[in-house]
């Protein structure tokens, strides 16, 4: 198979263009300056997470998409939150599925993130509201790339089917769009509803991290990347699942030194809560 690499826009997002990635091809410059920037969650460093401002202020810092965790209430709405309850992120307790769309629109979901940070506290995150995902496609429009996540979809059946007719029905740009989930079965659904739309297996290493040439093989029959946690990968292991022909975009890189460290070792792209920082290393400061 062909090998790509996908290029952070400027603009937009140019996913396709092909790159040869083997040593000594591309220079140092050009490599950073490929790397794409996911803010995940929004810049949540900066602002409460899955929030419009979180997600305003990602682009606003040079993030490549916006990515968004979906849950789904009780009455059938995609919703963006990343916990399958509202108690770390507003105001409330209990389960998302527990809770009408209505019901969720009554919390808070940014006095929290004041409370614990702090240092990136702002009177106007209070009173922020958890927004649908149908409120993200109407607030950014249909040619933004977005990165979208389905959480716990055994816990939501039928959230494919929801999320697909939302994009068709916003006329989501599919060239751009990724969706991606730890559940194998949940992007193999998205690939039989829609086997254009493009999908990211995402992974978790609790130690040294190795994946096997039949792992790849079988991630590439539905997938066209990997979305590893950072912690374990070692350089072997990118470069593995690179030569491929998947693209690796590891979660969550937040300071720049790992960052760098892991466009090194020629990872395509990652995750951060920080996407001004990783902006800054793409452009070698």
């Amino acid at each position: 198979m062909k090998k790509t690499k996908w290029l952070s826009v400027i603009g937009a997002l140019a996913i396709g263009v092909s790159l040869t990635v083997s040593a000594g091809t591309v220079s140092a410059k050009e490599k950073y300056k490929e790397i794409v920037n996911v803010s995940h969650r929004g810049a949540s460093g900066h602002a409460p997470e899955h929030t419009i401002t979180a997600y305003k202020m990602g682009e606003k810092m040079h993030g490549d998409y916006i990515e968004v965790d979906l849950q789904m209430t009780s009455d059938g709405k995609l919703i963006a939150m990343h916990d399958e309850t509202v108690d770390r992120t507003t105001n409330g307790t209990g389960l998302v599925k527990d809770y009408t769309l209505e019901e969720i629109k009554q919390l808070d979901a940014g006095s929290w993130f004041n409370e614990k940070y702090p240092e990136y506290a702002n009177p106007d995150y209070a009173g922020l509201k958890v927004p649908t995902l149908e409120e993200v496609f109407k607030t950014f429009g249909k040619n933004k790339n977005y990165y979208i996540e389905t959480k716990s979809p055994d816990v939501y059946p039928g959230m494919e089917k929801e999320l697909l007719r939302l994009i068709n029905e916003y006329d989501i740009n599919k060239d751009t769009l990724l969706v991606q989930s730890f559940s194998a079965e949940s992007l193999k659904t998205m690939h039989e509803l829609d086997p254009s739309v493009k999908l990211v297996q995402l992974l978790s290493y609790r130690s040294n991290a190795v994946i096997t040439d039949s792992e790849i093989a079988a991630i590439k029959e539905y997938a066209l990347g990997v979305g590893p946690n950072h912690t374990y990968l070692n350089e072997e292991y990118v470069q593995k699942v690179v030569k491929s022909g998947l693209e690796i975009h590891p979660y969550t890189v937040n300071d720049k030194e790992t960052m760098s460290k892991l466009i090194d070792w020629g990872v395509t792209g990652m995750f951060t809560n920080f996407p001004d920082r990783l902006h800054e290393v793409k452009k070698g400061k």
